[in-house]
């Protein structure tokens, strides 16, 4: 686990180096600055509204302990385990099984469970997805997730800035010791490629982290194991209907099913993740 939390550490010092790097490429300092500045105030509002977001997006809909006991003590019983506050729970109008974390923080978290992945997992099996996605919460995935988002889009607005350089000839004669009109415009394609895998690279650091966190609150790691064999394969035949943008989110890769999507997919692979889970025990 200390040393998922190290590379998640060092791949976001990367993305600040990435925007660093571009900033001196388009306009010193300065530029760097107000690009960053933008792309925090930007994603800050992405960070502080996206719970209500998401699940009005999926449609989610609140349930309460009387909806579904066997849920909701689940939920409590993880919670407790983890030392959390008792997350609001949903449920998701759509077949396709999947689940998902939200909220800024432990005292505003959602879990949210699609009526598909009620119908097809047991109990044990239930436990252990919660326990990842309450292990997301404990270990304050979305707060990284937040920071890795707002330095990525501070790169794509650098790069934009980057190539209207390029075009233009650069801003205040920086491209002629920096390379030229060639060297922002290859900064522009290759800035934004490196801030995509770097992303993706975190998104799947801590899809192990909670898969260990998850185990361990379920004090079931073949729970987990079990319940991801059944939904690789469901996805595989029922994708999501979901938006690339929040595919990260879920436990498995909802688009899993789409033929491009495991050209840059947000989850580590299944047989590696289960792998990893049955050497637990």
């Amino acid at each position: 686990m200390i040393e998922s939390k190290i590379k998640t550490t060092l791949l976001l010092a990367v993305l600040t180096g990435v925007v660093i790097w571009i900033g001196g490429m388009v306009g010193g300092r300065g530029g760097m600055f107000v690009a960053f500045l933008l792309a925090i105030v930007m994603n800050a509002g992405s960070y502080w509204f996206s719970d209500r977001i998401v699940l009005a997006m999926y449609h989610a809909r609140p349930v309460e302990q009387s909806d579904n006991p066997q849920l909701f003590l689940i939920v409590r019983e993880l919670a407790q385990e983890a030392g959390l506050p008792m997350p609001r729970v949903y449920v998701i109008p759509q077949q396709a099984p999947n689940a998902f974390a939200t909220g800024r923080n432990p005292e505003h978290a959602a879990v949210a469970v699609t009526e598909g992945i009620l119908r097809i997992l047991t109990a044990s099996e239930l436990k252990g997805v919660l326990g990842h996605e309450l292990g997301h919460v404990r270990n304050r995935d979305i707060l990284i997730s937040s920071i890795a988002a707002t330095l990525a889009g501070a790169i794509m607005i650098l790069a934009s800035m980057a190539r209207w350089a390029a075009i233009f000839g650069g801003f205040g004669g920086r491209d002629d010791r920096e390379g030229g009109a060639l060297g922002l415009l290859v900064t522009a394609i290759l800035a934004p490629f490196a801030a995509t895998l770097i992303q993706l690279a975190i998104s799947r650091n801590r899809e192990y982290l909670a898969d260990q966190t998850g185990a361990r609150l379920s004090h079931n790691p073949e729970g987990l194991a079990g319940a991801l064999e059944k939904l690789e394969a469901a996805s595989t035949r029922l994708p999501m209907d979901a938006s690339p943008s929040t595919a990260h989110m879920f436990i498995v890769n909802p688009l899993s099913g789409k033929s491009l999507a495991g050209l840059f997919t947000t989850h580590p692979p299944i047989e590696e993740r289960i792998r990893r889970l049955r050497s637990m025990r």
